[in-house]
């Protein structure tokens, strides 16, 4: 599935005994889940305060990684100070993990494998990138966030989602997002589309039915909390997504749309 997610969150991070805004962008032929907290985010004329991040989650193909450059570009246009990373990645470490996880060679790898692979991966990144980035007042996008895991792993391989969320719970600790901004895209349009993009890794490899679990999936955990994830219809044009999620960041940090 190609998922696309975007989230934007307010975060409480008890690291620095502090209210942390985190965005999480996700790109979903689906939806993902926030965890602990997620909303959406858009291009608006908007204020954002100093140590913020904004999380981009998404699945491959609807057009995740445009919208985190135009987000970026709209936000240090502003005058921000800027810090993009991706899941799973962002460190050395985390790419190396990143690595493993893809590699369509490794066919065999156990489900629990997987989650505490992303989970680890995660860990890494919130503590060599996003927490001190944070701790500078620094406003960072990252490419997904534990809501990918949640309906990739918990919802679409079946492993549940509040196991997901305990054992990222290690990984997290409270650096969570509060608003999700989710890019809904049918699973057949966005393999399609990551297809002529490049050569799909082992999780774009899974099978079509895999792919409508995560959209579906997404789409379940968007119902359940509609007041921190803002779907965004991804058929539309890239300036009106764009358009929308800025929108909806301003309306939900400033009562504005």
């Amino acid at each position: 599935v190609c998922p696309i997610w975007w989230t934007t969150c307010m975060i409480k991070d008890d690291h620095f005994g502090r209210m942390e805004l985190f965005m999480s962008l996700l790109e979903m032929n689906g939806i993902c889940k926030s965890f602990n907290g997620i909303q959406v985010l858009k291009e608006v004329s908007l204020r954002v305060e100093a140590g913020e991040v904004h999380a981009l989650l998404g699945e491959n193909g609807a057009g995740k990684t445009t919208q985190i450059e135009l987000l970026r570009d709209y936000l240090s246009d502003k005058g921000y100070d800027i810090i993009v990373c991706r899941e799973p990645g962002g460190t050395p470490i985390s790419e190396a993990v990143r690595n493993v996880i893809l590699n369509k060679e490794f066919t065999e790898m156990g489900h629990m494998t997987e989650l505490l692979l992303y989970a680890a991966a995660r860990a890494q990144l919130i503590e060599e990138v996003i927490r001190p980035a944070l701790e500078d007042g620094k406003i960072v996008i990252c490419d997904r966030f534990v809501e990918s895991s949640a309906v990739y792993q918990g919802i679409a391989r079946g492993m549940g989602i509040d196991l997901v969320y305990k054992v990222n719970q290690f990984a997290i600790g409270d650096t969570m997002p509060d608003l999700t901004i989710m890019i809904d895209l049918d699973a057949e349009a966005g393999i399609s589309r990551k297809k002529k993009q490049a050569e799909l890794d082992r999780m774009e490899s899974e099978t079509i039915d895999f792919h409508k679990k995560v959209v579906e999936g997404y789409r379940q955990l968007a119902s359940l909390h509609p007041d921190r994830i803002y779907t965004v219809d991804g058929s539309l044009t890239i300036e009106e997504i764009h358009q929308k999620i800025v929108s909806q960041v301003n309306k939900k940090f400033h009562g504005k749309g």
